[in-house]
């Protein structure tokens, strides 16, 4: 209709772009711009903040000897590439050729790297990168959701399902977005796609019964592929025969699986047979080495352990050495993140019940024992002609990058969670912007923070502008033109110190249907200067004022915890918790001080140095200059760096 009367310049209201909007048409009063083009009604030049003295930061030059050295570091990265890693990572496959010398350390950075290869024409050269029909697997579904961890399509219907829940029914789309997300997952590949990975999946060097075997835990997702990729048709054609076993056996079951049998012999609890099959895959009995010390007693389990610890990965070991504390106190909730949902907290295992103090006080210490010994080990086991180590201080307040997938990018200089940043100053701003380059329309994420005293919390959010200590800067609902908008939290530490406050939650959500919109950034800032606002004209800050930041980079988030501020120590730590809820309500603190202990338990990188000193019979000195190992918190950032410590 508005496109018609403009043709016919039909009567109506004229805005300042020239378009004419007949009446019963758009209801103006609720736009801030022209419904018809999203051209803004006002444009305020004023909007600038100047003169505040903008604090410098100082900038490292790099060469492409330097590039190339993160990109080799990346690739070689001995856990989980986090998503500012990951985005760096394709940055650089677009410069640099892959180097033959480096062994890809992750399945997961694997799968980037195979991308890059297929989306240049080298899928024949992605053959040597797949190991097992799981990585095909992963590696189809990364094209075809965007996760490189293979999540159940359940578990992601589900989740936006949920995230499309709201609290006023007429607004609840939770039923008609599982249904579209259902059509979404639907598989669809053409026949060049099917050609390839019935390529791959016939090339690969392993047994038909044991790539069925491997194939086993995703069943029901694989008979789902083996139709969408026609792999009954080229299983019949010649020099395919490898891949029409591997189908037969699969569809006919008939192929052992490893599990199951540890599963059987564990409930008939015969231990010499559960430990003798564990013993064949240390980095299963790794995983469940707490659960068996509890179920058949720690001495055979740490006897049978103690045999292959030598094959177990690095970071497993640092794994098991970190959360015995944690694992084996009786009554103590753990945090947990199952894979595609939300931080959960979990009560303590209950066989724990069945122990004295005492001995879970020993099982603690031998498992300690056990774990810097291997360690010890390893670092003894490399070659060095040095004679001196300098760590820095404030490594031994970054803890090591194990078990943490971080799903947002960080801009600034990347932090681990669990780092520390001291305040600058006795108050600080939250800040969450979102909604830069998007068209004007209504988008409404939510900042909030919630204080917690001895026997109280109280919420400072769109709902309650105003706590003692905390001032919001209003509910934002809509967003200009292209230009985004934010929202502001002012804290004043001393007046929480003298109210005895223990922490602040820093959270934010996505209040309408769906998760928080992509490129959301969040973070906080000296609140020394003023931070402007305009509903119409976006907003303005000086970007030297920023501590910290991150940018929201997938989309099944409906809320996340991103801070934590520690009233007594004047700190904040920067943590990564997704929460499910419409509002900051829906956060269970519980969890938020399970992670924090969690946090807590992991080793530091100056620790971890300490241990490599004393197994290579190093001195520790206080100056870089009189070292000949020098380990600052410039080369600590470079987690994929750091990682190479963890010795296999």
């Amino acid at each position: 209709m508005t496109w018609l009367a403009n043709i016919f310049q039909i009567k109506g209201t004229t805005l300042a772009c020239g378009h004419i909007i007949p009446a019963n048409t758009f209801p103006l009063e609720r736009y801030n711009g022209c419904p018809f083009c999203g051209t803004p009604f006002a444009t305020d030049t004023a909007l600038a903040l100047k003169a505040q003295g903008s604090k410098q930061r100082i900038l490292d030059l790099w060469g492409d000897a330097e590039a190339e050295q993160f990109f080799t570091d990346l690739l070689a990265s001995k856990t989980a590439l986090d998503a500012t890693q990951l985005e760096s990572l394709k940055l650089l496959l677009d410069v640099f050729d892959l180097p033959a010398d480096v062994a890809i350390g992750m399945k997961e950075t694997r799968m980037a790297v195979i991308d890059v290869l297929v989306v240049n024409g080298q899928a024949d050269r992605a053959q040597a990168m797949f190991s097992t029909p799981h990585d095909v697997l992963r590696y189809l579904w990364y094209k075809h959701t965007g996760f490189l961890q293979v999540l159940e399509p359940k578990t992601i219907s589900k989740r936006k399902r949920n995230n499309a829940k709201h609290l006023y029914k007429p607004f609840d789309k939770s039923a008609q977005t599982q249904l579209d997300a259902k059509a979404q997952l639907k598989l669809k590949f053409t026949r060049q796609e099917c050609l390839q990975a019935a390529t791959w999946l016939n090339n690969l060097s392993l047994e038909p019964a044991k790539m069925c075997e491997i194939m086993h835990p995703k069943r029901s997702m694989w008979v789902r592929f083996i139709r969408a990729l026609r792999l009954a048709e080229y299983g019949q054609r010649v020099g395919f025969e490898h891949l029409q076993t591997t189908l037969d056996l699969f569809y006919r079951e008939d192929y052992p699986v490893w599990q199951g049998q540890v599963n059987h012999f564990r409930l008939r609890k015969d231990r010499e047979q559960t430990l003798k099959l564990l013993q064949q895959r240390p980095g299963l009995f790794a995983r469940s080495l707490f659960s068996n010390m509890l179920w058949f007693g720690p001495a055979p389990c740490l006897a049978a352990f103690r045999e292959v610890i030598d094959q177990v990965p690095a970071r497993l070991v640092f794994t098991l050495n970190m959360y015995a504390e944690l694992y084996f106190t009786p009554g103590q909730p753990r945090s947990v993140k199952p894979l595609g949902s939300v931080s959960k907290n979990i009560p303590a295992h209950p066989l724990l019940a069945q122990y004295t103090e005492q001995e879970l006080q020993e099982m603690k210490d031998a498992v300690l024992d056990l774990g810097v010994l291997a360690v010890k080990k390893r670092f003894a086991a490399q070659s060095t002609t040095h004679r001196s180590m300098y760590i820095d201080p404030l490594l031994f307040k970054m803890p090591i990058s194990i078990g943490d997938r971080s799903e947002t990018v960080q801009d600034l200089p990347a932090a681990l969670m669990g780092t520390r940043f001291p305040l600058e100053g006795d108050t600080v701003r939250l800040f969450m912007q979102w909604g830069v380059g998007l068209p004007a329309q209504a988008l409404d994420m939510d900042l909030s923070c919630s204080i917690t005293y001895i026997n109280r919390v109280e919420i400072c959010s769109y709902s309650n502008l105003v706590t003692p200590a905390c001032q919001h800067s209003g509910d934002i609902r809509v967003i200009p033109n292209l230009v985004g908008t934010a929202e502001y939290i002012n804290i004043d530490l001393k007046v929480l110190q003298e109210m005895q406050a223990q922490y602040v939650v820093f959270t934010c959500n996505a209040y309408i249907f769906g998760s928080i919109t992509p490129n959301l950034v969040v973070g906080w800032m000296n609140s020394v200067h003023p931070m402007q606002i305009s509903a119409t004209t976006g907003v303005a800050y000086d970007p030297s004022c920023v501590q910290h930041q991150v940018r929201i980079a997938t989309g099944l988030s409906k809320g996340l915890v991103f801070g934590v501020l520690d009233v007594d120590c004047a700190e904040i730590v920067w943590l990564e918790m997704p929460f499910g809820g419409q509002v900051v309500q829906g956060l269970d603190h519980r969890n938020v001080t399970a992670l924090l202990k969690k946090l807590d338990s992991k080793l530091s990188i100056g620790n971890l140095l300490a241990l490599k000193a004393e197994a290579q019979q190093l001195q520790l000195v206080d100056t870089p200059d009189a070292a000949d190992e020098v380990y600052t918190p410039q080369w600590g950032i470079n987690t994929a760096a750091v990682t190479q410590l963890l010795v296999d």
